[in-house]
């Protein structure tokens, strides 16, 4: 990306890095852009898929100069943790209208894709922690939990815009990414199997802030491990009005996901899971569980940028140790059973399944 493209995207997200695109001239990632294709997916996409910030603070060297191309190793990646992007297989419908109107059928292979903003994310996390820090009274105790309030009015307006700038900064930066993930699996799949048409049905982030008028007040829902699940009357207006919104929760690695419509619940502040949930920490997972890790990798499919079957790495401990660690941390005993959450969400109305997915193979970082 040259220096311009990235400073549209940031602050400005798809429908900047829309607008700027002819800068690419198919070199790296932009041999995979389909401009077409992603201005049609903006309105499948929360807030477009665009959030407007005022600055790119901290992130002058990431941009580089204008009119110069550069390129980088973070869009286009999974990231590391629990991200991944799932091949996956339409295994029921429970929904068939709703199925048949998001054009979802029974045995049609899927992707899945969770990924975020990768280092541009900590870094906007880190610098607004800091920004709330510095307004904070000084004299009074720091709060335990390290999450420090913002006054949206009073003393600090300038604290309060910068926040709102570096959330959006990262923000349009998950946005891009996954767009361009998309693009490069349809790139895959079409050399493959010579020829295949892959639609978008919905993109959503699970860590933000959304602003919401409720009864008259202006509130703000911060989600954090938790996507939106609105229902019809707060599509309205979108394709989605007449379904609800799109949610998808994905299992542990190796068991189902689920596509579900959003209720609406107010209860619930419109929103659903955004995944099965931990029942092991990463250190409790990474820990014993031997026979069940054995059995979970005879059974599934797991592709990491290590293949541990290597030659060269048979005498490589060290390495061998830190692969079987993270895929370990990520097995389906860490995790809560996906079924029982998917019935928590059906019985208090937060969302309703539509269908149900099985993996066919699992890719991560």
């Amino acid at each position: 990306m040259t220096g311009r493209q990235r400073q549209a995207l940031f602050r400005y997200g798809l429908e900047g890095l829309l607008e700027t695109h002819h800068d690419g001239k198919k070199n790296g990632l932009w041999r995979y852009y389909q401009p077409k294709r992603q201005e049609k997916w903006l309105d499948r996409m929360v807030f477009r898929g665009s959030l407007k910030a005022d600055d790119t603070e901290g992130l002058e060297d990431f941009i580089g100069s204008y009119g110069q191309m550069t390129y980088d190793d973070q869009i286009g990646t999974i990231g590391g943790g629990n991200h991944f992007l799932e091949v996956q297989r339409i295994a029921e419908i429970y929904d068939g209208q709703t199925a048949n109107a998001w054009n979802i059928r029974k045995g049609a292979v899927v992707v899945m894709l969770h990924a975020g903003s990768l280092t541009i994310g900590h870094h906007s996390g880190l610098l607004n922690r800091r920004i709330c820090q510095d307004i904070y009274p000084a004299g009074l105790p720091h709060p335990g939990n390290k999450i420090y309030p913002i006054p949206e009015n009073g003393a600090s307006p300038d604290a309060w815009k910068r926040f709102w700038s570096v959330s959006g900064n990262a923000a349009n930066f998950g946005f891009a990414n996954r767009l361009f993930l998309g693009f490069m699996i349809q790139d895959v799949f079409t050399d493959v199997l010579g020829g295949c048409e892959m639609e978008l049905l919905y993109d959503a982030p699970h860590n933000y802030i959304w602003k919401k008028e409720i009864a008259g007040e202006v509130y703000y829902i911060h989600r954090k491990g938790a996507c939106c699940a609105r229902g019809c009357g707060e599509m309205e207006g979108t394709e989605f009005a007449y379904y609800g919104e799109p949610v998808m929760i994905p299992g542990s690695m190796g068991s189902s996901s689920y596509l579900l419509r959003g209720l609406g619940n107010p209860d619930a502040l419109w929103s659903a899971s955004h995944g099965a949930g931990r029942k092991k920490s990463r250190g409790d997972a990474i820990k014993g569980n031997d026979e069940e890790f054995r059995r979970f990798m005879e059974r599934f499919h797991v592709i990491t940028p290590i293949d541990p079957t290597r030659n060269d790495l048979k005498g490589r401990a060290d390495i061998l140790k830190k692969w079987e660690e993270s895929v370990r941390a990520e097995a389906p005993y860490a995790y809560k059973d996906i079924d029982g959450v998917i019935e928590v969400h059906r019985m208090y109305d937060m969302a309703a399944p539509v269908a149900r997915m099985e993996p066919i193979f699992t890719v991560k970082s």
